[in-house]
């Protein structure tokens, strides 16, 4: 993937989110899950069978997200480089779902106002999207001695689900619209799995 392809990616997810934002005054969506059809649930990224259905077997349906009647397409959603044919690799649904994730402190429980990005001082310096992944070691046919890799859904500080897949590197867009690589925080890696480089991004560009 060239450099103006992974930019073109996330410049569109973040454009999408900022014609949300003008949409919904201001309003930061949520991540999810809220009850949907068909006994599935929807996220921000759209909507999955619930848990009762196995990974991988799952149906998916990314026109239920928030954002995708600003985008409306696949591919935008889909990072490349993101090696779906590893042997250690665990899908989540039926094919590929989502690539990158959303910056959680940007999300409240349902219980509480949304957050306003007006009310961000740091539009420059705080993420929405990155590339995002996690181990599973807990669901078959993953477990602790077999760890696997699996797309994930957000970014926070505290979670290694940052997927630094760009030759150590994660990308990145944020509130201003730019986009750019990040490093891993410094002693965050998961080493579970460390030919994929999981971490976390620095408090700093995730805190609004």
């Amino acid at each position: 993937m060239t450099n103006g392809e992974w930019k073109s990616n996330l410049h569109q997810l973040g454009l999408a989110a900022e014609m949300y934002w003008d949409e919904h005054d201001d309003d930061c969506f949520r991540f999810g899950p809220r009850a949907g059809t068909n006994g599935g649930q929807i996220y921000w990224f759209g909507w999955i069978d619930g848990p009762s259905v196995p990974e991988g077997q799952r149906r998916f349906d990314p026109t239920q997200g928030e954002l995708w009647p600003n985008y409306e397409g696949r591919g935008v959603d889909l990072c490349p480089s993101f090696d779906y044919g590893a042997p250690y690799y665990k899908p989540k649904a039926r094919g590929a779902s989502y690539g990158y994730g959303y910056n959680l402190h940007l999300s409240v429980p349902p219980n509480r106002p949304p957050v306003k990005i007006s009310s961000a001082t740091n539009c420059s310096s705080l993420v929405i999207f990155a590339d995002a992944a996690q181990v599973n070691d807990f669901q078959a046919p993953a477990s602790p001695v077999n760890p696997m890799l699996e797309e994930w859904y957000y970014v926070n500080a505290t979670e290694p689900t940052a997927h630094f897949r760009h030759r150590g590197f994660a990308n990145a867009v944020f509130v201003d619209g730019h986009a750019d690589f990040e490093k891993p925080a410094p002693g965050s890696l998961d080493a579970r799995l460390p030919q994929e480089i999981l971490g976390t991004l620095r408090a700093k560009i995730l805190l609004p």
